[in-house]
């Protein structure tokens, strides 16, 4: 009894959430970002300002709404390496099965990266959660290197993936899918280019002295 009336608590927090999240979406693309309030999304979503509250701190981290999901499933994938797997071919994998997921002209999508570009504050919060994803794989990097979890050179290479990785973005383009991107029709050839890329490096570091403290 107890796990069923858990079960039908968390379903209807989902459902929550997820009106929370189309309520915000669409009066953003109605109003814009800057143009809409709280009070507004909570309204349309039939709650109240509060409950907004307790699903997300601010109006930037609704149109991140699958950021946590997306942090946990890359920190789980890293730390579940098989033996002798390296951190980067990890994040491959991981990138591979996310990008399979992906409908590159998803509307709702489209639209996320629109408001990034054109709002300062939201470009700058995603900034601030990239580097979680730049810490979580860091991390990673430094067990390959040898290095320690806040090794200079490992959050270096973190950093360079992540601001590569960044420019699959670009696969969302406001009049078509991902054959109107600069750059192919296929994104993991570009997450492969950087890989190669990365791996060069990460090998570079290996060969190399570690940097006296």
């Amino acid at each position: 009894m107890e796990e069923a009336e858990a079960g039908l608590r968390e379903r209807k927090k989902r459902r929550t959430r997820e009106a929370i999240v189309d309520a915000a979406m669409d009066l953003f693309e109605e109003r814009g970002f800057e143009g809409t309030t709280v009070a507004e999304i909570a309204e349309r979503a039939d709650i109240a300002p509060r409950t907004y509250f307790a699903y997300f701190p601010s109006k930037e981290d609704v149109v991140f709404a699958d950021f946590e999901e997306t942090l946990g499933s890359l920190q789980a994938r890293l730390r579940d390496r098989e033996p002798g797997e390296t951190a980067i071919d990890a994040l491959r994998g991981w990138l591979a099965g996310k990008l399979g997921e992906t409908d590159f002209g998803d509307e709702r999508e489209r639209c996320k990266r629109r408001l990034i570009r054109e709002n300062p504050s939201l470009d700058a919060h995603e900034r601030h959660l990239r580097g979680q994803f730049e810490a979580a794989l860091g991390e990673a990097v430094a067990e390959d290197v040898g290095g320690e979890p806040t090794d200079v050179r490992a959050r270096m290479v973190a950093a360079s993936a992540v601001a590569a990785f960044d420019k699959l973005g670009e696969y969302y383009k406001d009049d078509a899918g991902p054959k109107a991107a600069q750059f192919g029709d296929d994104p993991m050839a570009v997450v492969d280019d950087a890989l190669r890329f990365l791996r060069a490096g990460i090998e570079a570091l290996q060969d190399a002295p570690a940097p006296r403290p």
